[in-house]
């Protein structure tokens, strides 16, 4: 045999097993963050999905808007995964935990895609999943849009009493007061808290996320700005847990000393 068929005959043996190699690897669940992984949370061992502020900021996310009617619901202890049906294209979306109905008709814009995302909490593999951040269940085509639609819900049961007296508001169990966050603002910069407090003031779905107000009678000027994707009525009183940030500078003006991030309902 000559030397070159000899050389071909190794070439092609070498070949397949690389492709074999391939297919075997690809055939496994994989754990998809961004771009590479999911890291596994650090007491549970879980896979966890990343912030869904990826799902806006991320380069790769979509920036349409979709009618969707929710055909399943699977909640988590942070996320709500939703099955959902786009004109007969049915496809699954993760989203902060809120309650949401089956049946129901709702609106996302945006969503960062998710290819064989695995889940140890269900033990199943989404083969397509988006992450999404700005879900809504009334439709809006324009920012005035979802001003008006927030001072509907907001204004639905009469005009909200916003006054913030001290007493009123009884703290959830581990919440730090408004004016111990203010007088101590170092202590718990970059730490996750709970909040307690009335919502007087709500900006909705600026750079794609609710600009929320709270006050908790706990201090004169006690006001701290958070921000969330959960859907906030004017005058309800809340328990959020969110990470402070300090020296926060958003640009286009949003500049805070103090603000709490990705905050979530408790």
């Amino acid at each position: 045999m000559h030397n070159c068929d000899l050389r071909a005959i190794v070439l092609c043996f070498f070949t397949g097993f690389l492709a074999l190699g391939f297919m075997s690897c690809e055939s496994k669940p994989k754990v998809i963050e961004s771009e590479a992984s999911v890291p596994a949370d650090k007491n549970t061992g879980t896979a966890t999905l990343p912030s869904l502020s990826e799902a806006s900021s991320s380069p790769a996310a979509t920036e349409n808007q979709h009618k969707v009617t929710v055909s399943e619901v699977l909640n988590t202890e942070r996320y709500t995964y939703l099955q959902v049906d786009e004109e007969g294209e049915k496809y699954w979306i993760a989203i902060s935990k809120r309650e949401v109905a089956e049946g129901d008709t709702y609106y996302f814009k945006g969503g960062l895609m998710k290819k064989n995302f695995f889940s140890q909490e269900f033990n199943r593999v989404f083969e397509t999943l988006y992450l999404v951040s700005n879900f809504w269940k009334q439709p809006s085509g324009s920012e005035a849009a979802l001003d008006e639609a927030f001072a509907q819900m907001n204004t639905a049961q009469g005009a909200p009493d916003l006054e913030v007296r001290p007493g009123d508001i009884q703290l959830a169990e581990g919440a730090v007061p408004l004016a111990k966050l203010m007088a101590n603002k170092a202590q718990y910069g970059e730490q996750l808290i709970k909040v307690t407090g009335k919502c007087v003031k709500v900006n909705p779905m600026i750079m794609n996320r609710n600009w929320v107000h709270l006050k908790d009678g706990s201090g004169e000027g006690a006001d701290l700005t958070v921000t969330t994707a959960e859907q906030i009525p004017l005058g309800a009183i809340v328990t959020l847990e969110g990470t402070i940030a300090l020296d926060k500078d958003f640009g286009a003006g949003y500049r805070y000393d103090i603000i709490m991030e990705e905050a979530v309902l408790r």
